[in-house]
């Protein structure tokens, strides 16, 4: 299946959970359910942009340092205590950035435009009406959306909720996953390489990539190469919301993950991508609708195919959407490929004055994990492409920032 068509195939079964109240200071990464408008305008109040004193600009239209503008100094407006007093001819209020505009001015001389003398100013050079000063709802008009259904939140979101007095959002559900790692030949990372053995890194990059798409990760399990126990395995990752088996999928004598999914009534939608790497992935849905992937064993393999189609689950599960940043780039290097399978291949980019240009990363094999250090993007060679020579301007698929582990974004 085309990788296209089969990304389609998941989100068209992919439903919003449902929301939760979540305390603000708790709702980093999750996603908006609702939009969200301020109440008030922000600023609520006319405040001024700086320390200084608050003037009737008519007083000062004819200061000049030979013939300065002298105003008596009435009252003052602090941040968070207005002035009681209000501006009269020849009259002007002490006032410190962000303090409430007194009654009866219209302007702002900035403190280091003034001279103290005997409990008044000395204005030497004239300011317009509006000078330094902030209107009430010069950030946001009261009643004003301000953030979105469906914005993941961030540090800049949080602060904006707060300004606008919500110290609790509705969020959608944080997908529950639980994985699941095959294979005899797997031992963990501090375990001891006996014949044969090597560690598996699937049970530590697939559950973080999870956690950087939002969800929560409820199980890391691992089973050996028996059916029973496959079998077995993968009937305790039901009942949540995604399952990810990893291995297993291909049609060797000693896969037996495939059978295991027809046995306890997964429904299978697909089988087979035309990609590389990812060729042996498998989606499916049990009767109760939650999503089954099964990726490829080759640590490599399971990244990418997380990335191209699990990772967009677990945004549209969440409320988020799931598209994809694409752009283009000139790749730098021959790139050797036979038609059939598309092509995702890991890249470093470097912006140059003509925009991207992309690198692959090292050799692009399935096993070798470290392919993935550093690439910033996939660069993508469809199927029915051969080589694609230097200098080729190809398109590129952006990968979730630093390293794949920012966050839901």
């Amino acid at each position: 299946m085309d990788i296209e068509v089969a990304r389609a195939a998941v989100l068209e079964r992919c439903a919003p959970l449902d929301a939760e109240e979540v305390p603000i200071d708790e709702a980093l990464g999750r996603v908006l359910s609702s939009d969200v408008s301020s109440a008030h305008a922000i600023p609520p109040f006319d405040n001024s942009a700086m320390d200084g004193y608050s003037v009737r600009a008519v007083d000062t239209r004819n200061a000049a340092p030979d013939s300065p503008a002298l105003l008596e100094v009435v009252d003052e407006s602090r941040a968070g205590g207005p002035a009681e007093a209000s501006v009269g001819a020849g009259e002007a209020i002490a006032i410190s950035t962000g303090a409430p505009m007194p009654a009866g001015a219209d302007a702002i001389v900035r403190v280091e435009d003034t001279e103290k003398r005997d409990g008044s100013i000395v204005v030497t050079s004239p300011v317009e009406p509006g000078s330094d000063l902030r209107h009430a709802g010069d950030d946001v008009a009261a009643g004003e959306l301000v953030v979105g259904r469906g914005a993941v939140l961030g540090p800049s979101e949080l602060g904006v909720l707060a300004s606008v007095g919500r110290a609790a959002v509705p969020c959608g559900r944080r997908p529950r996953v639980a994985v699941l790692t095959t294979g005899d030949e797997l031992v963990g990372p501090d375990a001891e390489l006996g014949p044969g053995k090597i560690r598996d890194a699937n049970a530590h990059s697939v559950p973080a990539l999870a956690s950087a798409a939002g969800a929560t990760v409820t199980e890391v399990a691992h089973t050996g190469d028996d059916a029973g126990a496959t079998r077995d395995a993968i009937a305790r990752l039901l009942g949540g919301d995604v399952a990810v088996v990893c291995g297993g999928v291909s049609v060797g004598e000693h896969d037996h993950v495939r059978p295991a999914f027809a046995e306890l009534g997964v429904e299978e939608v697909f089988w087979g991508l035309a990609l590389r790497p990812g060729r042996p992935t498998w989606f499916g849905t049990p009767r109760d609708g939650m999503l089954v992937f099964g990726l490829p064993g080759n640590p490599v393999s399971a990244v990418v195919t997380f990335i191209l189609l699990v990772r967009p689950a677990l945004l549209a599960l969440a409320g988020a959407s799931p598209e994809r940043h694409r752009t283009t780039a000139v790749l730098d290097e021959q790139y050797e490929k036979r038609p059939g399978r598309a092509h995702f291949v890991r890249v470093r980019l470097e912006a140059r004055d003509d925009g991207w240009h992309a690198r692959p990363t090292k050799e692009q094999a399935s096993h070798v994990l470290t392919s993935m250090l550093g690439a910033d993007a996939f660069a993508i060679v469809p199927a029915d492409r051969g080589d694609v020579p230097a200098g080729e301007r190809v398109e590129i698929e952006l990968l979730p920032a630093a390293g794949l582990a920012a966050g839901p974004v």
